[in-house]
């Protein structure tokens, strides 16, 4: 009997122009948490993908539980009992929790004695008692688009568990939680692995590898880099060796030379689709060669604000002044063209086309501008040049470059190219919500300087984070929001990281 439960020896996978995988060998161990961890398109779904059956490899082999197998497909991967959280959920949206739970393994009844049909009661009762087992408390009953995104992904373990996985996988499962939500999930990975289960968790977070992994196998540009003992090894040499070269974890600034005033935001309400009001009375400015920084917990007003700013959402009071004109009632168009880029916190929803080509994407912004349109035809060599620019200047991986249809990218490679298409659209005023989410250590340090390089220039930045680290990093001026309303507004330099959290919770001094 094999030491390992599963073995993936010598995995090379090709896709057109690019080696996703070369020769990686690795052994996971029965009962421990195993961390792959490397770049946006180092590797790391591929790999995952092939032991849950949606590729095969096109050299190598894989072992589970000591017997060479060929995994054809999920279903086949299911009755091995291997299961997988994929980054991007894959949930039906208008189906109740349990019947996503419960799809192609329905529990069945004969109405009348002989029509047979899916006993919906018992799979409500046995989801919920499932959830309850595992700490992972769901209503069977509710609809996914109803419920937020930390349920969903609670949704996606039970259909592992449901399915009775022994071997659990996970794909950036922490991505796009808040930080409580972030610990939950790891209090959860920990008492699944204390049931017997084995973890493979595919990350780029070095603090949570440090927080529950066993081992962590370092991925770069498709290669095994080594296999670290994580209490031995610092989160530094992780970097280090995940990014090929030497980390900097504290962006360099100068001081900030401000200027005149861009961005207005004058006592401005927005209301939610019921009537109440998520943004109360905010008033702030932003002035050029600034980055003024947002802090606030997940639910609070800021993403309201920043759509509010766009035009995404309409504002129920107040005005919102871009370089001296009100932009209160103008369209996203008519804001985009007066001077605003944005950075969405959803990529998928607001800030890609997602079954279009990464050329496409990139030119989203100017695409009815010349030189992408002459006289209302699209130039399409044009919009190639400008494709091949940025794929080159923001590091942007993907298989077949300009062709590539972005949903087939890593999310950390759809935020570069959002990040790069907004940055050289060359606006006065940048909205940044979330713009290191999904990415790893090297992305972040060159996102962060970008957009210190871009404040330098003379541009004003709007950043909002949950990352207080991120905020404390970049921000020249910090506005704490709580329950809609701005706590206080401050230089970065004379506020603490604990003072920042105690704004958050709404019980910070002004003094």
């Amino acid at each position: 009997m094999s030491d390992y439960i599963v073995e993936m020896r010598n995995i090379t996978k090709r896709f057109p122009g690019i080696v996703a995988n070369d020769n990686v060998s690795i052994q996971i161990k029965k009962g421990e948490i195993y961390a792959l961890l490397g770049e946006n398109g180092a590797g790391k779904s591929t790999l995952m993908s092939m032991l849950f059956g949606m590729y095969e490899p096109d050299e190598g082999e894989i072992y589970i539980r000591g017997e060479k197998t060929q995994i054809e497909s999920p279903n086949h991967a299911t009755k091995l009992n291997i299961g997988m959280v994929h980054q991007h959920f894959k949930l039906v949206s208008n189906y109740t929790i349990a019947e996503n739970i419960i799809m192609g393994m329905e529990p069945m009844k004969k109405a009348l004695g002989f029509i047979p049909m899916v006993d919906i009661k018992k799979a409500n009762k046995e989801i919920a008692e499932l959830s309850k087992r595992y700490g992972l408390e769901v209503n069977p009953e509710d609809v996914i688009e109803d419920v937020n995104v930390s349920i969903r992904q609670r949704v996606e373990i039970l259909k592992m568990l449901y399915r009775e996985a022994e071997i659990l996988i996970f794909d950036e499962p922490t991505a796009i939680l808040t930080p409580q939500e972030i610990q939950f999930l790891l209090d959860i990975i920990r008492g699944l692995r204390d049931s017997g289960k084995t973890i493979i968790i595919i990350t780029h977070k070095l603090d949570e590898i440090k927080q529950i992994a066993d081992r962590c196998a370092i991925l770069n540009r498709g290669r095994l880099i080594d296999v670290l003992d994580v209490k031995t090894t610092d989160t530094k040499t992780m970097a280090n060796m995940m990014v090929g070269r030497e980390v900097n974890f504290k962006t360099d600034k100068k001081d900030p030379v401000f200027g005149e005033e861009v961005l207005k935001v004058d006592n401005i309400t927005v209301k939610n689709k019921d009537g109440l009001p998520v943004v109360k009375n905010v008033s702030f400015s932003v002035r050029a060669g600034e980055v003024l920084a947002i802090a606030g917990v997940s639910g609070n007003g800021q993403i309201e604000i920043a759509d509010a700013i766009t035009g995404i959402l309409n504002v129920d009071s107040g005005k919102i002044y871009l370089n001296g004109n009100d932009i209160t009632d103008k369209t996203v168009r008519q804001r985009i063209d007066a001077g605003i880029d944005y950075i969405p916190e959803d990529r998928n929803a607001v800030g890609m086309v997602m079954d279009f080509t990464l050329a496409e994407n990139l030119a989203l912004k100017s695409y009815y501008n010349e030189p992408f349109s002459i006289r209302g035809i699209l130039n399409r060599p044009a919009f190639d040049s400008y494709g091949n620019k940025l794929i080159e200047k923001y590091d942007i991986r993907s298989s077949q470059g300009n062709p590539t249809i972005v949903r087939t990218m890593s999310g950390g490679n759809q935020q570069k190219a959002i990040i790069g298409r907004e940055i050289e659209h060359e606006s006065t005023f940048m909205i940044f919500v979330q713009p290191t989410r999904g990415l790893d250590i090297g992305a972040i340090e060159n996102i962060h300087r970008q957009i210190i390089e871009e404040r330098d220039k003379g541009q004003a930045i709007l950043l909002i984070s949950l990352e207080l680290d991120e905020v404390m990093n970049l921000a020249d001026t910090i506005a704490v929001i709580y329950s809609g309303e701005i706590q206080t507004i401050a230089d970065a330099k004379n506020l603490t990281l604990d003072q920042v959290g105690q704004f958050m919770m709404g019980v910070g001094s002004d003094e």
